[in-house]
């Protein structure tokens, strides 16, 4: 199952690099393509903080260091979970694997270049959702899948009625 495990994050890094390349390469910054008029456009921007663009204008000179050593430790803390858990395919696995494969392909744009590449922006009239990149997807997408096994998970010692 690791074998897997490490395909499906593997094709996020690969996913996340090749978009980020095509959205830099051509697209200027701050330049957008309209894709559904009002309410998303691929548009080509820069995120120098976090997740979000939080701290992104902090002028802190150790805050991409700070971001690095950040992301290093979460893919540590990912890398056991998935290894203790990489017995059989499941949900579980399935969200470790998409939230390494996010976290990797963050990461290398912050060792590279400082930033990451953000490039999907939903809006509706004057509010706007930050924009974002394939590796954030799937870290939402894997952070989702293991919220919902937490909640539905069925739980051997509780009987139901």
């Amino acid at each position: 199952m690791r074998k897997l495990q490490f395909i499906i994050a593997l094709s996020v890094v690969i996913l996340d690099r090749v978009t980020k390349k095509l959205i830099a390469g051509r697209l200027g910054l701050h330049e957008s393509i309209p894709v559904i008029p009002g309410l998303f456009r691929i548009t080509h921007v820069e995120n120098r903080g976090a997740a979000f663009g939080l701290f992104a204008d902090s002028p802190w000179q150790w805050k991409i260091a700070v971001l690095v050593l950040f992301s290093i430790v979460a893919l540590a803390i990912v890398i056991a979970l998935l290894w203790r858990h990489s017995h059989s395919m499941n949900t579980t696995g399935i969200a470790l694997s998409l939230i390494l494969g996010g976290a990797l392909g963050n990461l290398w744009d912050r060792l590279l270049s400082g930033k990451v590449v953000d490039f999907l922006l939903f809006y509706f009239r004057q509010y706007q959702w930050p924009a974002f990149n394939v590796a954030d997807s799937a870290i939402v997408i894997g952070a989702g899948l293991l919220m919902l096994e937490i909640l539905f998970a069925k739980n051997p010692g509780k009987q139901t009625i």
